[in-house]
């Protein structure tokens, strides 16, 4: 039996629990195979080791030694009960791991401006790479056009704003993060500024978009072009519009981890917060170091998925300050709206946002009581509440009935490619948002909930039924979040139609689709890269350390026009808000 078994039997005991605390087996197993290949007599190495895999698993791209001293609750996400069975003096213990020595060790200890930290050795090399091409990109020298602000006076008149900085930034440097929540003009920011760049070039320039998923790419798509309306012919031709998701770009697939050298000269990545440590590494070492690449994003949404924040901490760091533009003016939300006041109370970094968020709670009408009197749900960006205990509730399959109704009105008999693209944009009309996928209010129980709401019969494949892509599948060309509803045919059978390029219809049969689930209600990390004319943000009854500021922020600001918050005990909601998402790394040192 291993050291780190026993250490874990004598926590069970130690605590009356009935098994281990967030470690996983893939934790355990690593800690005892490094325990087999390089004994060591400490157990506290045995701990650090389960516990750096721990928090690479949280999304922490290394185990942070100091706030695992001072605040390792926190940290780590365990009861304090938990952490009251730690070995004494964790941190001390990492500096003389027998594991760390040698440029093949699993385990690498790092010590700079950020204070001491433990990774494993995959996530060290990845933010190594991170900053040893950043460096490159920011140290190799790059000519001012001589006509920079004669162009810019052209594209932007006497205008002073963040954008025209955020324009002049990039035409200066090889790398620029352009951040800002949603409505902030990012989209028109990029469009000026890759005109600018093709005015102050003297050859065709070779411009690629993409994004981290299928539903971010479809949106940048849609953004680009209609951000296009108002430029000169002659620009419009120049400046593409299709983007592709970043495995595309990369030609990333399980078969294929070699890195290839784009042939490009401008990149511009939206969506950058959602793009893990690992995929901007070989996004920076796959796009050559004279490339211009142009990082777009919100540092303040949700991280990405798997681990790491490099977004957020480039953009708050020392490494790329001179190179970060944060774009502050939203021409989507009023500050004086219902969502605006939201967006800025949540997001807001200091004591009173509680307070604030309680009084616009308060303040919010139910959202079934306006529907009579106001069927238009009122003023736009009005916020509302959800007063349900439960989704048994006849009133909530009222309130689906009424925020799909457009969309339920056009499934009758669509089975052109008209009628499927008028049936895709209706549904993105209204959306579920949650914020977990387990539980009475999570995404599995409520898709079933809302398919027995609006009526639709419980087998696999029925005129209506949306589904999300789960997993990317090159063959089909569909991505994963790509979203497509089922359709029938003029002849009657059932396929599935899935936005195309341009506005087209892609049509699929139900049979090819192996990664597929249905798709009324999606987790708030799944929206990320969409906007709906209306969003139900749904947050559980019980707290859950899921629930932070960032989900909340992300999921509200999904909504462009009218948001309402399902929060059955508000008390959660308030707790959320007060709680960050702060992933341990290294980005953010000088």
């Amino acid at each position: 039996m291993s050291a780190l078994k026993n250490l874990l039997e004598d926590f069970e005991t130690a605590t009356g629990l009935d098994q281990a605390p967030g470690l996983t087996g893939l934790d355990t197993s690593l800690a005892n195979f490094f325990q087999m290949h390089q004994t060591s007599s400490d157990l506290r190495h045995l701990w650090l080791a389960a516990l750096t895999s721990h928090q690479w698993g949280r999304g922490h791209a290394c185990l942070d030694l100091a706030a695992l001293q001072s605040d390792p609750a926190a940290l780590l996400g365990w009861s304090h009960a938990h952490i009251a069975v730690l070995p004494k003096h964790l941190s001390d213990a990492a500096s003389t791991l027998p594991w760390i020595q040698g440029n093949n060790s699993p385990l690498v200890f790092a010590q700079d401006t950020l204070g001491a930290r433990l990774y494993l050795r995959r996530a060290w090399n990845a933010e190594q790479n991170i900053r040893q091409l950043l460096l490159q990109r920011i140290h190799l020298p790059i000519a001012e056009p001589a006509d920079l602000q004669i162009q810019l006076d052209k594209l932007f008149g006497t205008d002073t704003s963040m954008q025209r900085t955020a324009c002049e930034v990039a035409a200066k440097n090889r790398i620029t993060l352009i951040t800002g929540g949603p409505g902030t003009g990012k989209t028109t920011t990029v469009v000026k500024l890759l005109a600018l760049l093709i005015a102050t070039s003297s050859n065709a320039l070779r411009i690629h978009l993409a994004a981290p998923t299928g539903k971010a790419a479809a949106r940048l798509t849609e953004s680009i072009t209609n951000a296009l309306v108002n430029m000169p012919v002659d620009v419009k031709a120049r400046i593409p519009t299709k983007t592709q998701t970043l495995h595309l770009l990369l030609r990333m697939s399980s078969h294929n981890t070699r890195v290839q050298a784009l042939a490009t000269d401008v990149v511009v990545v939206d969506e950058a917060s959602m793009v893990d440590l690992e995929m901007m590494a070989r996004l920076l070492a796959s796009v050559p170091a004279t490339v211009r690449l142009i990082l777009l994003g919100d540092k303040d949404q949700l991280a990405s998925v798997e681990a790491g924040a490099v977004m957020s901490q480039l953009c708050t760091g020392e490494l790329l300050r001179a190179q970060t533009v944060t774009l502050t003016q939203s021409y989507r939300f009023d500050a004086t709206s219902g969502i605006g006041k939201w967006a800025q109370a949540v997001n807001a970094d200091h004591p009173s946002n509680t307070t604030a968020i309680e009084a616009l709670w308060n303040a919010a009408p139910d959202w079934l009581s306006t529907l009579p009197a106001h069927p238009a749900m009122g003023p736009v960006q009005h916020v509302t509440r959800l007063q349900l205990q439960n989704a048994y509730d006849a009133k909530f399959s009222h309130a689906l009935q009424y925020g799909w109704r457009h969309w339920l009105s056009l499934l009758d008999g669509a089975s052109t490619d008209t009628q499927a693209s008028d049936v895709l944009r209706a549904f993105n009309e209204f959306s579920v948002l949650c914020a977990v996928r387990e539980g009475p209010f999570g995404v599995k129980q409520l898709n079933v909930y809302i398919e027995r709401a609006l009526g639709f019969n419980s087998v696999p494949w029925y005129v209506g039924r949306p589904v999300m892509v789960t997993r990317n599948d090159y063959a089909l060309e569909l991505m994963n979040g790509d979203v497509g509803i089922c359709l029938p045919a003029p002849n009657g059978n059932l396929r599935v139609a899935f936005p195309g390029a341009n506005g087209s219809v892609r049509w699929i049969v139900p049979s090819r689709l192996d990664s597929v689930e249905t798709v009324f209600a999606m987790t708030v990390h799944k929206s990320q890269g969409s906007e709906f004319k209306h969003v139900l943000l749904v947050v559980p009854a019980q707290d859950s350390p899921v629930l932070t500021r960032e989900l909340v922020y992300t999921g509200l600001t999904r909504a462009r026009e009218n948001l309402t918050i399902w929060a059955p005990n508000a008390a959660v909601l308030f707790q959320a808000c007060g709680r960050r998402i702060l992933r341990s790394g290294g980005l953010g040192a000088g």
